[in-house]
């Protein structure tokens, strides 16, 4: 596999994924040429983090009426591996990398069939105030749920 500045040992770092989604490439999201767009992988990245999301129970929360605070996404990356065509059916992984105060940096492996990585990601999410746009800590309750996502399976 190619160098990538966040993988540093590839086998540790892919031991510690345990939540994954799965979707398959519709022929939309193919270029001329019958690849997937270079664009599309973000969209794959959204679709599990907010099923990971939901997994976590963070999104019933933050969608509550008097919900205070909002995920947003402060960054985000794609490293591509090999060509993806239409019609493949991908596992995309998601992983807490490291926890912040009010941030959490998640890491993405996506397999094809073959059990190959296709391509990999990772980016900051941050909770902020709708209020006033800053940060907003996460509860110690969050925190925990958090902390239990770095365990290496």
């Amino acid at each position: 596999m190619k160098n990538v500045s966040y993988i540093h040992n590839i086998e540790e770092w892919k031991c510690s994924f345990t939540f994954k989604h799965e979707v398959k490439v519709r022929f939309s999201e193919t270029d001329m040429f019958g690849h997937l767009n270079n664009t599309v992988p973000f969209v794959y990245f959204e679709e599990a983090r907010i099923a990971f999301l939901q997994h976590l129970g963070f999104m019933s929360t933050w969608t509550e009426s008097d919900s205070h605070s909002i995920p947003v996404v402060a960054d985000l990356q794609c490293d591509y591996i090999q060509q993806v065509f239409f019609d493949e059916r991908l596992s995309i992984y998601v992983k807490v990398e490291r926890i912040g105060t009010s941030s959490v940096d998640l890491h993405y492996m996506a397999l094809n069939s073959k059990e190959h990585i296709v391509f990999v990601g990772r980016g900051t999410m941050v909770q902020i105030s709708k209020e006033t746009g800053k940060g907003e800590p996460w509860t110690e309750e969050m925190k925990r749920i958090l902390r239990n996502q770095l365990q290496c399976v």
